[in-house]
């Protein structure tokens, strides 16, 4: 009986200190749990309830706007909203409801979000798009049952407008969404995922002068996801707008003067200091279907045979009779000739077994003759007298086979000077005569940009001096060409016999000023001719120089391009005519 007793009062002394060893064990863990959570992943676990508590609100910036030199606006932003999910918050499992519900609310195809959510996966975990260009009642309808929508969200978005269309589009250029690659590799500069950025033209060139900065406001959410309190508001910077120097009637002007080619370009350009009014290319395209993407369709017409992201101001083409002006000079500067010296014009032209014709006999003739009634026979003489060494000295002095150094570097083609060095590098082939001739008249290896060919007829037009074009107004260097004084006045007078009494009489109109200039027809077998015209008015006091090219246009320098010369002259004078008739 004693013993019992005495077992129990032991048993019973062992049960609080096996509870204490428990209690102990217990709390030294919770110790230990506390400790790992609060001081070895203190910093990283108070990140995470940041996160669950506050969110970013990014703010976009609203990119910088693009200005005729009047200040009337040629691109500018609109707002957009668009349906996006974030596709860490959504199952593959939770996905079909959420489709359907979506489909249903916004009246959007299910098929179509399946598509966007697919094609819009990611490693990286970034919202996917699946819906751009809501209606205003689709984005109440989203606002009204979007606590039901756990992982969609509707944003605003900032998408580039061009309210003129497809008017100066190659000088504009386009922007488009940033890619994963350019992220990784900007994001360190600011750029987000949702940014898009300049792809051509002066989007691209002047993108960081354009572009601003996001904003964004930092707030405090509850467990719901419901906004509490603002804890800070960065407002996003907006880019800055960029004055170009194009003149928007006059580029509107050579967009329709185009119209009447099916490929073709238009330079106009102050010949003074290089600064460009209006300059326009053929075919075109609607920057507006990057915004905020082209269909497959579009896309497949916008890198079609046709090219129409292509421009062909910056091209080269034979340069054709515009040529004679570098083979008058050359002959010139050579001193071989005087400006007073005559040469035979013939019907025809045979040399070392071979015959060129020509459209008229004019006899002895003096070069201002010549340029004006485009003789072939008298520069096939004047080339093969002064040779190919001057010949091609002289169009190098003139700007021809180097890029002019307008803004849109990357897109600009220095053109083609086929010489002597050219032909046994690239041929094999050692140069002959017959090579001279065709030179001569700009035919043969020769390439010369609409552009090149502005930027001659201004250094004739101001008295020698090669300027740089620019489309938006900044120091800008020009150089002189030198040439002979006696050189410059042939040149002048011969273009304007051009107009007077030679191939372009259709701008020897008394409601233009004067008009100086030269056509030029281009072969290029089997396809039909190129057209040229460059010239520049008032002749005697210049303040614009204008080429206009239809490649493969048919017909001839003085019939196609000289007309779209023409419309755009009396666009640009049209005020001035006014005024003097006025006074």
């Amino acid at each position: 009986m004693a013993y019992g007793q005495a077992g129990r009062h032991s048993g019973m002394g062992q049960q609080p200190a096996l509870l204490l060893v428990v209690v102990l064990l217990f709390s030294g863990a919770m110790v230990a749990r506390l400790a790992w959570l609060q001081l070895v992943h203190g910093a990283e676990n108070r990140e995470r309830a940041d996160d669950n508590r506050i969110r970013l609100m990014p703010r976009n910036p609203i990119r910088g706007r693009l200005l005729d030199r009047n200040g009337q606006v040629l691109a500018t932003s609109r707002l957009t909203y668009n349906l996006y999910i974030q596709p860490r918050e959504v199952s593959d499992a939770a996905w079909p409801d959420l489709r359907d519900r979506l489909a249903g609310l916004l009246g959007l195809p299910a098929s179509a979000l399946d598509e966007r959510r697919t094609s819009g996966n990611n490693a990286e975990g970034f919202r996917i798009q699946l819906a751009e260009g809501l209606r205003p009642e689709q984005v109440l309808r989203f606002r009204e049952q979007a606590s039901g929508l756990r992982g969609a969200e509707v944003d605003v978005d900032v998408l580039r407008s061009y309210p003129h269309g497809r008017l100066g589009a190659h000088v504009l250029g386009y922007t488009s969404g940033i890619t994963e690659e350019e992220y990784a590799r900007l994001r360190d500069k600011g750029y987000r995922i949702r940014d898009r950025v300049g792809r051509s033209g002066l989007e691209k060139v002047y993108e960081t002068h354009l572009r601003g900065e996001w904003g964004g406001q930092q707030v405090e959410v509850n467990a719901a996801g419901q906004v509490q309190r603002v804890l800070g508001d960065k407002p996003a910077k907006a880019g800055k707008d960029l004055r170009l120097t194009l003149d928007l009637p006059l580029q509107q002007a050579a967009e329709k003067a185009l119209d009447g080619v099916r490929k073709g370009a238009i330079v106009a350009m102050d010949p003074q200091t290089g600064a460009i009014r209006a300059l326009a290319s053929r075919p075109t395209f609607d920057p507006n279907v990057f915004s905020p993407a082209p269909s497959s369709k579009e896309w497949a017409a916008l890198n079609g045979p046709n090219a129409p992201l292509l421009n062909r101001a910056f091209q080269g083409f034979p340069p054709a009779s515009t040529f004679k002006i570098v083979t008058s000079a050359a002959a010139l500067e050579s001193g071989i000739y005087s400006p007073d010296d005559k040469v035979l014009t013939t019907n025809s032209f045979c040399y070392a077994g071979l015959c060129y014709g020509d459209h008229g006999a004019h006899g002895m003739v003096g070069f201002p003759f010549a340029l004006a009634v485009s003789s072939n026979t008298f520069y096939y003489r004047v080339g093969l007298k002064i040779g190919p060494d001057a010949l091609f000295k002289t169009a190098r002095r003139l700007g021809y086979g180097s890029v002019t150094g307008i803004e849109l570097t990357e897109e600009e083609t220095p053109g083609l000077l086929g010489d002597q060095a050219w032909k046994k590098e690239v041929l094999g082939e050692p140069w002959t005569p017959v090579d001279t001739i065709t030179s001569s008249i700009g035919q043969g290896a020769l390439l010369v940009t609409p552009l090149q060919m502005a930027r001659l007829y201004a250094a004739v037009a101001n008295g020698g001096w090669l300027v740089t074009p620019h489309l938006v107004e900044r120091p800008v260097p020009r150089s002189r060409i030198n040439l002979k004084p006696s050189t410059l006045a042939v040149l002048q007078k011969g273009l304007r016999m051009v107009v007077t009494e030679g191939t372009a009489r259709l701008l020897n109109d008394p409601k233009l000023p004067p008009v100086s200039g030269k056509t030029g027809t281009g072969e290029d077998p089997p396809r039909p001719d190129h057209a040229w015209f460059g010239g520049y008015a008032p002749a005697d006091d210049p303040t614009l120089v204008i080429v206009a090219f239809g490649e493969n246009s048919g017909g001839y320098g003085g019939t196609v391009a000289a007309p779209m010369v023409k419309a755009l002259m009396t666009t640009w004078f049209r005020g001035t005519t006014a005024a003097a008739a006025a006074g």
